[in-house]
């Protein structure tokens, strides 16, 4: 019908029936049957000229002309493109694909009651399996356009002719399959507003609209060509809404090349490799085709089954980070087995560090995200499929999230294997400069450290989607804290009771960078809140990190004290023992802990007892070096910073309102030591600043 210019109301009156049961059937929510189709069938402007959802894809390559390129003509007023600005944002490091192409997946999740399922294939083609891709591909049509692009002196064009180079000197094509089951899939019309387009034809379309969605720029889809040396991606989709009567095996191709002039003629850039489309009111356009099983198998796009998702070929796939110098490798396969395999490395461990979090499930719960990578040479496994298991890459971390999810958090770490959780304050800033939207309470989870999670002592910070956006080392920790990994769970990863989740998720998404890995200042930002928005996010990582050491710091009944000889030559306030009275209503020292350092610095670990109405006393940590003979000598702190319950302004002791102790940490500057520490004992004291009195 499309294809003849035949409307509804006219098939409708040719056959006697409703215009809506023509839309259904048109709309593929229903089928006619075998009586109605052949009376369609006879039907002379139908079957002369189109066809009917059903028929081979012989038949429609006879009616509309077969798949081939169509480049875009070069601009009439002169201006050049030189290469996808939008790829230039991101690295060709497969680390990056997988974070961004993984991203977009789980932001089009079809039923979230099950797990979005990625898998990435490496496939290293050579010999006669390369040259009958290179045939489906019409490579015969695309060589003169790569020859021209890859002589010029850019830096598109040098990627292109290495890209040809490994081709052609190698007789080698790596081949990278991204598949996404359970997705949306490239939905919508081939022109209008709509999945399909926001990839195939627009720049900076994020079409995104789930709330929790990773992405905001629309330039992740960018990943997949800026990894192609050869800056060609072929899709394959299978449709979670019908399109033209259809569901299955929607394909396009896309090419991005520079500028260029071939046989005479000037292109702009961009290709696609579709059918002609001739109802188009542009020349050289291609659209989307219908293919056949043995189309889809000989461009290697072949999904299995038929849930909804797409599969994105990037064709000469490669990773900088993989490159291996030919002249130092040696025996069979060389730097092409090593770089393939070095791939499938890189994919698992960005996979397992990235989603680790997606990939994790409650008890009584699915996870967001399964995830696999597999490598084939010429149609054979050679690295078989190894599905990414968070409780391998990231232990620790998934051991927290896991018992947030069952509900099985502790208040306080006692015991090995714990996990502890509070909650940290997101004051959300309204729109417009308004100035509060109201209080989010984000997620912290505390829990001992195992030595696969990678560095300890860090808060790994996400939100909806559960991907990793930041990590971050907690400063300021006491001595002799035991390792730890925590997590910060913000907008609706922390639980579907979080109060303004949909508030908390707008206003993080809007402070994340196109790689989406950090909160902070961004122009759009500035733009949609206010100029100081961003020190809310500023605020949210300083409370992190307090509620962090204070889960983190050991009890003082658990906690080891000094050595007796050490504690020994210890002083609070003045005086020669570990307890000390102060005035009345003031803070005063109540126990230290310490110990001497390699270069001979004091370092020390102090409570301090705050009486009601002592929170609002300033006071100054004061060292000084116990001698056998005169005077004691101050000495300079070469670090001094609150621990727990209170924080250091200029110096000076600032208890948190209605704390009733404190915890800080000093340790002395060795330079400023008059007398060797062995022949010491150390003082510290408390000072109100008022006549320096302790």
């Amino acid at each position: 019908m499309q294809e003849s210019g035949m409307r509804d109301i006219e098939l409708a009156d040719h056959l006697g029936v409703s215009v809506g049961l023509v839309v259904e059937w048109t709309d593929g929510r229903s089928s006619p049957d075998e009586v109605m189709r052949r009376l369609i069938q006879s039907i002379p402007k139908l079957s002369d000229e189109s066809g009917l959802p059903g028929e081979s894809e012989e038949d429609l390559s006879e009616i509309i002309g077969s798949p081939a390129w169509y480049h875009r003509p070069a601009y009439t007023d002169g201006g050049r493109d030189f290469g996808n600005a939008a790829a230039f944002a991101f690295e060709a490091d497969v680390e990056v694909l997988a974070r961004e192409a993984t991203q977009n997946s789980l932001d089009e999740c079809l039923d979230r009651t099950r797990p979005v399922r990625v898998r990435y294939t490496l496939h290293e083609l050579t010999g006669e399996a390369l040259a009958r891709f290179r045939e489906a591909i019409h490579w015969d049509e695309l060589s003169p356009h790569y020859d021209v692009a890859a002589s010029q002196d850019q830096k598109v064009g040098r990627v292109i002719d290495a890209g040809l180079r490994e081709m052609r000197e190698r007789d080698r094509l790596v081949l990278l399959r991204v598949d996404d089951y359970n997705a949306s899939g490239l939905t919508g019309d081939d022109y209008e507003t709509g999945r399909f387009a926001a990839v195939v034809r627009r720049q900076l379309d994020s079409h995104k609209s789930v709330n929790g969605a990773g992405g905001s720029y629309g330039l992740g889809k960018a990943t997949l060509w800026a990894t192609s040396r050869l800056g060609l991606v072929l899709m394959n989709s299978t449709l979670s809404e019908p399109h033209e009567g259809r569901t299955e095996r929607r394909l396009i191709g896309r090419l991005d090349l520079p500028w260029r002039e071939v046989d005479g003629t000037p292109w702009a850039g961009p290709a696609w490799f579709g059918r002609p489309d001739p109802h188009a009111d542009r020349a050289d356009v291609a659209r989307s085709w219908w293919a056949d099983e043995e189309s889809v198998e000989r461009l290697h796009l072949t999904r299995e089954g038929t849930e909804p998702g797409t599969s994105f070929l990037i064709v000469g796939a490669h990773d900088v980070a993989s490159l291996v110098d030919a002249t130092s490798t040696e025996g069979d396969g060389g730097e092409d087995e090593e770089s393939v395999h070095r791939m499938h490395k890189r994919l698992l461990e960005a996979l397992g560090r990235n989603f680790w979090a997606a990939m994790t499930a409650g008890d009584d719960g699915q996870p967001l995200l399964e995830a696999s990578v597999r490598t084939l040479r010429n149609g054979v496994e050679i690295i078989e499929e190894e599905r990414v298991d968070p409780h391998v890459t990231q232990p620790s971390r998934t051991r927290a999230l896991q018992a947030f999810l069952n509900g099985t958090t502790v208040e306080r770490l006692t015991e090995s294997g714990q996990v502890a959780m509070t909650t940290v304050p997101l004051n959300v800033p309204g729109l417009g400069g308004q100035k509060n939207c109201g209080e989010h309470r984000a997620v912290l989870l505390v829990t001992e450290a195992d030595d696969a999670d990678g560095r300890p002592n860090t808060v790994v910070a996400m939100r909806g989607n559960r991907m990793t956006v930041r990590t971050s080392r907690v400063p300021d920790l006491a001595l002799g804290t035991n390792p730890f990994q925590a997590v910060l769970l913000v907008g609706h990863a922390a639980g579907d009771e979080a109060s303004f989740a949909d508030e908390a998720e707008a206003f993080l998404r809007t402070s994340e960078p196109p790689e989406h890995n950090k909160w902070g200042q961004t122009e759009e930002l500035r733009m949609r809140y206010s100029p100081s928005a961003y020190r809310r996010i500023a605020t949210l990582t300083r409370d992190s990190n307090r509620a962090v050491r204070e889960l983190v710091t050991l009890p003082k009944a658990k906690r080891r004290g000094a050595t007796d000889r050490l504690r020994k030559r210890l002083a609070v306030s003045g005086k020669a023992v570990p307890r000390t009275a102060g005035k009345a209503g003031l803070p005063i020292l109540d126990e230290l802990d310490a110990k001497i350092d390699a270069d001979g610095s004091w370092c020390v670990t102090a409570e301090v007892k705050v009486p009601v109405g002592g929170d609002a006393a300033h006071l100054t940590p004061v060292a000084k070096l116990d001698v056998r003979s005169g005077p004691r000598p101050t000495v300079a702190w070469a670090e001094l910073v609150a621990v727990r319950n209170c924080e250091l302004v200029d110096g000076a002791l600032r208890f948190d309102p209605g704390a009733r102790n404190a915890t800080f940490r000093g340790v002395t500057d060795v330079s400023t030591h008059p007398v060797r520490t062995a022949l010491t004992g150390l003082v510290v004291e408390l000072r109100t600043g008022q006549g320096e009195k302790p």
